[in-house]
């Protein structure tokens, strides 16, 4: 680690959560009521989160929702880090890293080149965002489907990390990794139809242990105990998406143009706040801040 990263918000809180066995939630976020409903339920529950923003927030708001989850997080009164997931555009990249007050994390996505341009880009972004104090994450492999804000790689073959890989990322400099071990971006369907290879994530765990973190991405569908089995193979940071805004997209659903936008804001936020605390019982981050 750099002498730039010593104070860095998300190397701490994820080095904590590595030593203490539990999980921070990683909230996938594309509005004002998922910040706020974030800091709410961190506070209640006295727990550890991570506000995740995918590129999309620097284009579509000019960079105000960045500012606006960088504010909030610093108001808080347990940590807080931000952080911009699957950054796949260099040109992006290197601006969320000149953010004042911005990013204490950013993913450098290069997942959709071939594995060797991968490394080469990260390599040389790792050393851009370190130089700014900024921890960095990368995926070895490439994860298969696409989400809202992270671009569709549908249309590439899914590869799985292996360790010997992982190693690979690893001298890059990054300080986070993203294994792909049948975790994938979108739906899963029934919970039958995910099917995690945990021996293959314990063998990047062991070869990776001492170098860098492990985090985990693709968690759609998941039920609390398979989330709760990816915490305790090492799994210190675990992004949802889906899981914290269902009830949310339900009842917005159900109730637009027919209460208040006030209403809606109020309970919507609510209802985000309700499955973030779950998942903070969930991955075991309850009282740890």
């Amino acid at each position: 680690m750099t002498n730039a990263l010593q104070n860095n918000k998300a190397v701490q809180m994820i080095r904590a959560a590595e030593e203490g066995g539990y999980g921070i939630p990683g909230i996938v976020t594309y509005n004002i009521e998922t910040i706020v409903a974030t800091v709410r339920a961190a506070e209640a529950k006295r727990a550890p989160v991570q506000i995740l923003l995918f590129p999309w927030a620097i284009t579509y708001s000019d960079g105000l929702l960045v500012k606006a989850a960088a504010a909030a997080a610093r108001s808080a009164s347990v940590p807080i880090a931000v952080h911009l997931d699957h950054a796949q555009d260099e040109d992006i990249i290197k601006k969320a890293a000149n953010i004042p007050e911005g990013f204490d994390s950013i993913m450098i996505d290069m997942s959709h080149f071939d594995k060797e341009e991968n490394l080469a880009k990260t390599a040389k972004l790792v050393h851009y965002c370190h130089d700014r104090g900024i921890a960095t994450e990368a995926e070895p492999g490439r994860m298969e489907g696409g989400e809202d804000g992270v671009q569709d790689t549908g249309n590439l073959e899914g590869m799985l990390t292996t360790p010997e890989e992982a190693l690979r990322f690893v001298a890059t400099g990054i300080d986070f990794l993203a294994p792909a071990f049948g975790n994938l971006h979108g739906h899963y369907g029934p919970v039958e139809n995910i099917k995690l290879d945990f021996d293959r994530l314990d063998g990047i765990r062991m070869a990776t242990k001492g170098s860098v973190q492990l985090v985990l991405h693709g968690t759609n569908d998941f039920p609390g105990y398979i989330m709760s089995d990816c915490v305790k193979h090492g799994m210190t940071r675990c992004n949802v998406n889906d899981l914290i805004i269902y009830k949310y997209n339900s009842y917005i659903s159900e109730n637009a143009g027919k209460v208040p936008l006030t209403t809606l804001m109020e309970e919507g936020t609510k209802l985000i706040q309700e499955c973030i605390e779950y998942q903070m019982d969930v991955m075991g981050a309850t009282g740890k801040a």
